[in-house]
This record gives structure tokens, sequence and C-alpha cells, in this order.
């Protein structure tokens, strides 16, 4: 059940002893409001017909349709519910800081510039930091010389994270971590592997096309490799600069290197 501070407490009792419905009605009702910022619900409660959706200002949608009596008290509830939120803190305060507080970075970074969230990830950026935070558990990573302009999440369901930054778009788990676990690592599917010729007694006879797919993935693999080198040298003229400490510095060269 959803934790409410004294104040919210009492007004879930009165609430639900005016609309004549269980406590955990309204607390259902109350965290489809919250979650919808004070503006909307989506709900599925069986005391109140199952599956609706309310919107302030708007249409009030119940199970039964044509229940005009239940959508009216659906959206005096809500509304009730939308300014309680506002009026009152229904919730207990959670300290900035906790993964469950909308203040869920390290509070030694301040305030950021941008953030947002995206599937079960959430993002903060700020000057020369970026905090990752997957599963309640924060990263922070070094932004080294880039300039973030966005942060995106690959489709499909996976943990990759990429951002945009004035040399491009750039993977998350290639930065340098400052604190937290980092960024899981993504298992990468080959899709080039050549079928396998079953009963094929000329199978030791080279193909062209192989040869030039081994040629593509040769210069694919040099290119990476030059890529990598380029970040060993960023990251080298800010450990110079003064910007990353030695054990920065080294954990990152390490972690570039074996890459190669």
């Amino acid at each position: 059940m959803q934790l409410l501070s004294p104040a919210g407490q009492n007004i879930v009792n009165d609430l639900a002893q005016r609309y004549n419905l269980s406590q955990d009605a309204i607390i259902c009702m109350l965290t489809a409001v919250n979650n919808g910022r004070g503006s909307m619900a989506q709900f599925n409660c069986p005391e109140l017909g199952g599956s609706g959706q309310w919107m302030r200002g708007g249409m009030t949608m119940v199970g039964d349709m044509f229940n005009y009596g239940l959508k009216n008290t659906v959206n005096n509830l809500c509304a009730e519910l939308s300014n309680a939120l506002v009026n009152t803190q229904m919730f207990p305060v959670v300290p900035a800081g906790s993964p469950n507080s909308n203040q869920w970075w390290p509070t030694n970074l301040g305030s950021p510039f941008s953030s947002g969230a995206q599937n079960n990830i959430r993002y903060a950026v700020f000057p020369n930091r970026l905090a990752i935070q997957l599963d309640g558990q924060v990263t922070v990573y070094n932004t080294l010389d880039n300039n973030i302009s966005g942060v995106s999440q690959q489709q499909g369901g996976n943990t990759t994270l990429t951002f945009s930054s004035q040399y491009g778009t750039i993977a998350v788990n290639t930065l340098p971590i400052i604190s937290g676990p980092g960024m899981p690592a993504q298992k990468q599917t080959n899709f080039a592997q050549p079928a396998n010729n079953m009963g094929n007694s000329n199978s030791n006879i080279e193909n062209p096309k192989n040869n030039m797919g081994n040629s593509n993935n040769n210069s694919t693999n040099s290119s990476s490799t030059d890529d990598i080198i380029m970040l060993i040298e960023k990251i080298a003229k800010l450990h110079q600069a003064g910007a990353l400490t030695d054990d920065e510095f080294n954990s990152k060269k390490i972690e570039l290197l074996s890459r190669i």
C-alpha cells in the first residue's frame, strides 16, 4: 500500500467516508491522479467500475459508459484528489539523493540543466557530469569535454544509452565512471557469420564474397581501433589539464585498450 503522510491519511479517511468507498479505492485513485501530475488519471478500480480515465476539464470515461452517476463520482473524486495534491503534502517527503526522490542524483552535483526518463532509466546532465539511474542504482559519469545535447535509449527494451555531443553520437558506457556500478554490458549479435555448408565437399574452397566480407570487417575493426586511440588521446589531454585524476585516467585507459 502507498505510504501516506498523516495529513494525507486524514484526507483519504474523509474521502472514503463521504464517497462510501474503501481506503484502498481512494488510494488507488490518488496514485492514478498523482501519476497524471494532477491533471489526468488512468485507473483500474473495481469499486469504480473497473478501468477508466479522467481528465481535468475533459471527458471522464468509466467501464459502464452510460452510468452517469458513476462518471460524476469519479470526476468529483479525482478533482478533490487533484486539489489535495496541490495544497497538501499527501506523501512522506523522500530525502534528496534517494532513489525514489524526484532529486535522485547525488546532492553534491547540484541542479541539472537537463533531466528526463526513458523506460526504466532516468538521467540528469550537469557540468562535466552525467548521472544515470537504472533499477534504483545511480552511476555518475565524467562527460570529459563533451557538450551533451541529448540522451537517448535504443528501442527494444535493452539498456543501451547514447548521447549527442559536438563529436556526434557516443555510447554512455564509453565515459569514465566517477561512482556507481555503470551500465550493464550489452550482448552483441554477429549477423555476418556465414552459414554452415552442410555436406559441401568444396567447403574448403575460398569464396570471393567471403573474402570481400573479411576485408570489410578488417576495415571496420581498423576504424574502431582508430576511434579508441582518439578517445585515449582526448582523456590524456584532460588528465594533463587536471580534469581527470590519475585513477580515473588509468581506469578509462585500461578499459579502452581492452576493446582493441
